[in-house]
């Protein structure tokens, strides 16, 4: 998060890339209101899937990670941004027993890790509702979020970070290396880039749509570089909740 805050501001200095930022009147108050709360929420969510990834594979947080589009519209219902239809109330039933198939076919089940991913879950459906409910009216792109969100996700992780573990992450600096530690920002950095230039070259649900493609090839790709194992049950089970995922991101209403 440090990167990208410090990221986002050499790419307002030098490029055009977030000219949105002139779009945006960004007050004492509304700072309060809006980017303190959704920056919280966002730094409770890098947390709670961090710390799931110490205790459960890449694969199974993937098939977990499923349920986050249910949990945004069961929010969204009770913020009353959505209203509940038949063909919705299917669409949730269909994930949300992919999801249970997914992980009670899980081999290597833990959970104080299922718990955590659950709580990152929460944390990152309520923060995508309250940029919706909030910030309706500021047009934000994901580098201008970016440009709002980064620092204080970074300032609370750092005050975070003392109580929960210590200063050994720092002594562990020395060993990770700095090209490790660089190149993961720089990837995760791009990724933000990547994301509004293929919003602007095709659409929102294009993108949407890739992050399927995605969780499949990170799930795969944790099967054969990791060696996570993968039920015959959660393999349909994640078939199920994906194919509600993909009814989900296309369903107009």
């Amino acid at each position: 998060m440090a990167f990208a805050a410090i990221g986002t501001r050499v790419l307002a200095r030098y490029t055009t890339l977030l000219k949105g930022l002139h779009n945006v009147e960004m007050t004492t108050d509304r700072w309060l209101r809006n980017i303190l709360p959704i920056g919280a929420l966002f730094s409770g969510s890098l947390v709670f899937s961090n710390m799931a990834y110490l205790t459960l594979s890449v694969s199974f947080i993937q098939m977990l990670k499923a349920f986050t589009p249910v949990a945004v519209l069961l929010i969204s219902f009770a913020f009353g941004l959505k209203k509940l239809s038949t063909t919705l109330t299917a669409i949730v039933v269909m994930i949300s027993v992919g999801v249970c198939m997914a992980s009670y076919g899980e081999s290597e089940f833990n959970m104080s890790g299922f718990t955590y991913q659950v709580l990152a879950i929460a944390f990152e459906s309520t923060r995508l509702v309250m940029v919706q409910v909030l910030l309706q009216g500021l047009k934000m792109d994901p580098l201008v979020s970016l440009y709002y969100f980064s620092p204080v996700c970074a300032a609370l992780n750092m005050l975070i970070l003392p109580f929960a573990e210590g200063f050994a992450p720092f002594r562990a600096l020395a060993q990770l290396g700095p090209v490790i530690l660089l190149s993961n920002a720089g990837v995760a950095f791009g990724l933000n880039i990547a994301s509004v230039f293929l919003i602007g070259a095709a659409s929102s649900l294009t993108l949407t749509l890739a992050g399927v493609l995605k969780d499949i090839l990170l799930i795969l790709g944790s099967m054969f570089l990791l060696g996570s194992s993968v039920t015959g049950l959660q393999f349909i089970g994640y078939a199920i909740a994906l194919g509600g995922l993909v009814l989900f991101k296309t369903h107009k209403g």
